[in-house]
């Protein structure tokens, strides 16, 4: 429906008192609508932000701080308030009686944008240093890089005008002998990420159901969200356990069609039992397992598990153990009867010539990877016991190449993080439900951490 109503100009303020009447959450509207600036656009279409609420899917009797965000950035959007605030000014349409919002699928009006970590250039800039000055312990890459066959492959890449091989041929043989899989069960993707989102899309009708097992990576929530699926939520235990009679009852109660399972979690770390896989791989759904940091662990992959489970999914990246997180390499491994039909929805080239060769040219020193993997391992020991003398944290145990830590009363996490960014040290913080004042710190070479621990013994 075109936009109609009348527009008025008023303060800031204005907009963020009126917002707040309407669905009574000043703390998440005050961060979602207040831009850095005296006055904004507004019409009378604040009234669809009632609608919005009251037409979500929640699970539970209150909806959650994400989708309230999502549903006031949504009516923010609607007027141009977030083209206001990213600075691109007003924007008009030869065509009056159109409204571009009109075209879009109605539950992504309330969606809530994926919050990535900021990219080293971006970071350079605010913080005026240059990147290689920065130490980045925010994002689990991979600090030592990819091989140096990546580089060279690179340099004499042939082709790059031609379409890349849509089956990814060269690339799922190699990973074949890597993993022990056969090829016909392997699919690759731009990222893991892309892999998730086709699982859901493949598998998804609007209104179906996911298990999301919290604190854990949000992309699973995220894709239910952008998928029109709603995420029954099944938070882990206080020590970052699997809440499994919690699974199996979630499982029972509202027939979820998709499980996802991280081992090793992020952001704590923890690994899942096999005794607790087995148990849920019982249930009548698909369980999406993601090994993600699966290399920095002592339990094995279970990737050749698709081949006796026909409800697994197990999937991989290259970003961590290769050093490939800016080519964007994924894969996975898939019962025979679930892969041909994602082969049918995949899009035909989304592994780009560049990032196969990378993947081929890391996985044929093998030595180089297990080298740096053992060098992330011996570091994160290193980090842990380090991280325990500091006063206001307390490290969990991890078999990843990170670390959570819970920042005690004396201290807050955004405070940490703000004042390590001041020395150049990146780090995360979370503020959440189920993750309230932590820190996540990625496993570095053995310099950065000292500079890391310096930066902290400078907190008082």
């Amino acid at each position: 429906m075109a936009a109609t109503a009348a527009v008025l100009r008023v303060p800031t303020s204005a907009v963020a008192t009126s917002l707040q009447n309407t669905v009574r959450s000043s703390d998440v509207l005050q961060q979602t609508i207040t831009p850095p600036f005296g006055s904004i656009v507004l019409s009378s279409r604040i009234q669809q932000l009632n609608t919005l609420t009251q037409s979500s899917s929640f699970v539970g009797d209150k909806p959650s701080e994400n989708r309230m965000a999502g549903c006031a950035r949504a009516v923010a959007t609607t007027e141009g308030l977030s083209a206001a605030a990213e600075g691109r000014g007003d924007e008009t349409d030869s065509n009056g009686a159109l409204d571009g919002t009109q075209f879009l699928r109605p539950h992504l009006l309330s969606l809530a944008p994926y919050t990535p970590i900021e990219p080293f250039e971006i970071l350079s800039a605010r913080l005026g240093r240059r990147p290689e000055d920065i130490v980045k312990l925010d994002a689990n890459e991979n600090p030592y890089g990819p091989p140096p066959e990546v580089l060279e492959a690179l340099g004499s890449m042939q082709f790059p005008n031609i379409y890349p091989d849509p089956e990814s041929r060269r690339l799922r043989e190699a990973l074949a002998k890597d993993t022990g899989v056969g090829a016909e069960h392997l699919l690759v993707g731009c990222g893991a990420d892309e892999l998730i989102d086709l699982i859901m899309r493949c598998t998804l009708d609007p209104g179906d159901k996911i298990v999301d097992c919290p604190p854990t990576f949000t992309m699973y929530a995220f894709d239910a969200d952008v998928n029109n699926a709603e995420v029954v939520t099944v938070s882990r235990k206080p020590d970052f356990s699997l809440d499994v009679p919690g699974i199996v009852d979630a499982v029972e109660k509202h027939n979820p069609k998709i499980v996802f399972l991280t081992s090793p979690n992020n952001p704590d770390g923890s690994v899942i039992r096999e005794e607790d896989l087995v148990t849920i791989l019982k249930l009548p759904v698909l369980v999406v397992l993601d090994e993600a940091y699966i290399e920095f662990s002592d339990e094995p992959s279970r990737a050749g598990w698709v081949r006796t489970h026909s409800n697994l999914i197990v999937l991989r990246t290259f970003s961590k153990r290769a050093g490939l997180a800016g080519l964007r390499v994924g894969f996975g491994a898939f019962p025979l009867s679930l892969v041909k039909y994602l082969w049918r929805a995949k899009q035909p080239y989304n592994v780009s010539v560049a990032a196969e060769v990378a993947a081929c040219a890391a996985l044929s020193n093998s030595a180089y990877l297990e080298d740096v993997k053992n060098a992330l391992v011996k570091e994160r020991e290193r980090l842990f016991g380090l991280l325990q003398d500091v006063p206001f944290l307390k490290p969990y145990p991890s078999a990843a190449n990170f670390i959570l830590c819970d920042v005690k009363e004396t201290h807050s996490a955004k405070e940490i993080k703000d004042a390590l960014a001041k020395q150049g040290v990146m780090v995360r913080h979370y503020q959440k439900p189920q993750l309230k004042n932590f820190v996540r710190i990625s496993v570095g070479k053995p310099e950065q951490t000292d500079l890391l621990m310096k930066a902290l013994q400078s907190i008082p």
